[in-house]
């Protein structure tokens, strides 16, 4: 069964495929073309990971997984929440997102944060039950930036069970812990369980 992933990244291609790949699905990244890029208008990771999902499949005519994901900071409301990627400015680097995030924490006590994930599955692009998988991934925001794996937020998100950042830690340890590898074995194991008879 072919299915879109409404990214074109590589990586979370890789990661959801051998997730699902036992159910018989066959991913497939959209296509890099404008028509596909579609404006996130909703204000959960949950709203923009639905359009995301429906837009994909509408276009392409295929089953479709989308993710959004992001982080939470206690400190700041919950901030930058559905802009985690756009904290700083649209045209914002990770470089200008993590100095401004350490700006506004300068001094503060609470340092706690959270990264989330949604994964929506649609079967199609009116699908009135989306599978939804949802995780967290809790930890602090450290006083400066740290280590040179990962991405984005990575160098300043400690984590306090193996004191390290997310970007010192070992790509098998970081599978395990994070938000977007829990949320993946959740939508395989919902996947199963909910679809498994209409996939196979």
């Amino acid at each position: 069964m072919k299915v879109m992933l409404a990214s074109g990244n590589q990586g979370k291609l890789a990661e959801l495929q051998l997730a699902l790949s036992p159910l018989g699905f066959e991913l497939i990244p959209q296509p890099k073309t404008a028509e596909y890029d579609v404006e996130e208008t909703g204000s959960t990771f949950v709203e923009n990971a639905i359009i995301k999902a429906r837009h994909a499949s509408a276009l392409s005519g295929l089953p479709c997984i989308a993710d959004d994901s992001g982080l939470m900071v206690s400190a700041l409301n919950d901030k930058p929440g559905v802009r985690t990627a756009r904290f700083a400015g649209v045209n914002a680097t990770s470089e200008d997102n993590m100095a401004l995030m350490l700006e506004q924490l300068e001094g503060k006590e609470n340092r706690a944060a959270q990264f989330c994930c949604v994964l929506v599955f649609v079967r199609h692009a009116n699908d009135p039950l989306p599978v939804i998988a949802t995780a967290t991934w809790s930890g602090e925001i450290a006083i400066e930036k740290s280590g040179a794996d990962g991405f984005g937020y990575d160098p300043i998100f400690y984590v306090p069970t193996h004191k390290k950042t997310a970007a010192e830690l070992s790509r098998e340890e970081k599978q395990s812990l994070s938000h977007r590898g829990q949320a993946v074995a959740i939508l395989s194991e919902q996947l199963a369980n909910q679809l498994g008879q209409k996939v196979n």
